[in-house]
């Protein structure tokens, strides 16, 4: 395979975000050209698109009005999390700051049907708790209407169709959600899931009368579906099932009652398109056979004539495709580019599964160079976030670089992870957290048996709660490893939670644990107590700025780690967060992941 290096690899570009243009005709979408994610404008497919904003820090969305020639977008600054709302003129030629206030997190709600307010969310009165705020198209700061005081995490989801009431979701967990109907006029919020079963609604879209929201949900199931939510009555009913798979993205529109939804299924997506026919009844309208991969940021245009999605295959990076409703007519929009990499060299894996200690099959993607010899491979174990996360088919330049130079790279959805069922997810719970490093060495164990694998050169890699298990891997299992990376992960459960964002606490201790309750176990896992036992050189990075798992986490592995003798690289950027959304900070940060990776093994 040709030697392209992982500047190169970290160079492919990837477009997402789409949002339609008033007439339809236009879209803008995000893509990282400059190095992070900017705003762009396309004025039709494969034209020359024009850049609209022009900073060095991320662009995280951008929303163009209903009515008018102008977009809102949202910008953190150094990865600190606490987004800006802007105003941006469709050609790019002014910018207007629309909250201004640094100290505080903004969480955009959308713009009201008419385009002349918009809602959002933020924890300006307390750090800990998020309230909605309703302003004016031109107005900024101080000017926001406090419509919704919140208890916790609330934000704002969407207009009803004739602007008199605001959809609020609620988040207690990543698995405990509600939903609320506020009334601008009088104040009044309605509940509209009081149950105390902890449930999933999420992509929650007004009906086209206000009378009933569409969502995805799994009250009553173990895998989310497509629901209707009545406004009246709180009843749920089905309107589109997956079976044993989520339905993980919905778009629907207010006036048509046209929808587009994806099915995730083993991680690959679906999907489908139809029209509202009844209260629960639609008839499918098309199914179209996109490239094999991952779906998401599906949008529909003016009319609902027509929707955008972003197409991403371990093999094709990701662009932004947009299709009729009919589904014969499906264009790609945006042409993100290789860095000159051939498209052909980009490896597919394989979807494995295989058995852990409770007779459990572990679903894993498996990718092996095509000339591997047998027993002469390396291989990187790649461990994703979370834990309520999935690693599905996208398009991965890590695993890639490491492929075209000769590793397999093996990326587990141990239990815990999200896309197969609730029941799945809460088995890592708490006091079972450690199962879950338990399905890690059932992997390594199983790739041991594979032919082309060296067992005495394999990497732990991962990052945030990935980090966490290669920190637990490495002191639980540390025979099975060559050398571990830990990027922004949690070495300290205890530290973790005292010091994460305060706004993110509660959610955390819904899944790990909490300090009243659950200190002495959270210690016990703790890979900070078990540092002893680690053997394999660690590689440890991590973002000055990020507000979810602090910078101490980091400092404390990487001296305690040190008194123990294992050699250990450290990495810290003074202008990031959790993770690294610089290209330049990407480079000097793989770069040296790479080279400690090829140097120990």
């Amino acid at each position: 395979m040709a030697g392209y290096d992982i500047e190169r690899y970290l160079n492919v570009r990837s477009a997402s975000g789409a949002s339609f243009g008033p007439d339809g005709e236009r879209l803008s979408f995000l893509i990282d050209t400059t190095g992070t994610n900017q705003v762009w404008r396309l004025d039709s497919p494969g034209a020359w698109p024009d850049q609209l904003t022009f900073a060095e820090e991320r662009v995280t969305f951008a929303d163009w009005s209903p009515t008018r020639e102008e977009l809102a977008f949202g910008m953190d600054e150094g990865g600190n999390e606490r987004v800006q709302l802007y105003r941006l003129a469709a050609d790019g030629s002014t910018v207007d700051p629309l909250t201004g206030m640094p100290d505080a997190k903004h969480l955009w709600g959308g713009w009201s049907q008419d385009g002349n307010r918009l809602a959002f969310a933020s924890n300006r009165r307390e750090t800990s708790v998020f309230d909605v705020y309703v302003q004016g198209r031109e107005e900024g700061g101080e000017d926001a209407e406090l419509v919704c005081e919140g208890d916790g995490w609330l934000s704002a989801a969407g207009w009803s169709p004739s602007d008199d009431r605001l959809l609020l979701h609620e988040s207690h967990s990543s698995f405990d959600h509600d939903v609320y109907v506020l009334d601008l006029a009088s104040g009044e919020r309605t509940h509209l899931t009081p149950s105390e079963e902890a449930v999933r609604y999420q992509g929650v879209h007004w009906g086209p009368d206000g009378s009933a929201i569409y969502l995805l949900t799994d009250w009553g199931s173990d895998t989310l579906y497509f629901g209707r939510l009545d406004v009246e009555s709180g009843d749920i009913s089905v309107v589109a099932e997956g079976g044993d798979w989520n339905v993980d993205r919905l778009a629907l529109d207010d006036e048509t009652g046209r929808f587009v939804f994806a099915g995730n299924v083993d991680g690959y997506s679906s999907l489908t398109v139809g029209e509202l026919t009844g209260e629960t009844t639609y008839r499918t309208l098309a199914e179209p056979q996109l490239s094999e991969g991952v779906y998401s940021g599906l949008e529909l245009g003016p009319a609902a004539e027509q929707f955008a999605v972003t197409v991403s295959g371990r093999s094709r990076n990701a662009n932004v495709y947009v299709a009729d409703l009919a589904g014969e007519d499906v264009t790609r929009w945006t042409d993100a580019a290789t860095a000159g990499i051939p498209r052909q060299t980009f490896v597919e894996p394989a979807l494995v599964r295989y058995p852990t200690f409770d007779g459990r099959e572990i679903p894993a993607f498996f990718t092996t160079p095509p000339d591997a010899g047998a027993g002469e491979t390396p291989v990187i174990v790649d461990i994703h976030g979370g834990p309520e996360a999935q690693r599905r088919p996208s398009f991965h330049p890590l695993a890639q670089y490491f492929v075209g130079r000769g590793f397999a790279y093996f990326e587990p959805n141990v239990r815990g992870s999200a896309g197969y069922g609730r029941a799945y997810t809460h088995l890592d719970d708490v006091e079972k957290r450690m199962d879950s490093v338990r399905d890690i060495e059932a992997g390594v164990q199983w790739l041991h048996d594979q032919p082309a694998v060296d067992p005495d050169r394999i990497v732990a890699l991962g990052g945030s709660y990935g980090g966490f298990m290669v920190l637990a891997a490495l002191t639980q299992y540390p025979e099975r490893w060559a050398a571990g990376v830990d990027i922004v992960g949690i070495a300290n459960f205890e530290t973790f939670l005292e010091n994460t964002g305060s706004w993110r606490r509660e959610h955390r201790e819904a899944e790990y644990g909490s300090l009243a309750a659950d200190r002495e176990f959270l210690a016990e896992i703790s890979p900070i107590n078990n540092i002893e036992s680690i053997a394999a050189p660690l590689f440890v990075a991590h973002g000055a700025q990020d507000p979810r798992v602090p910078l101490g986490e980091a400092e404390q592995v990487a001296e305690r780690a040190r008194e123990q003798g294992v050699p250990v690289e450290m990495l810290v950027f003074e202008d990031e967060g959790h993770g690294f959304a610089k290209l330049s900070n990407r480079i000097e940060a793989y770069t040296a992941i790479t080279e400690f990776i090829e140097e120990h093994v």
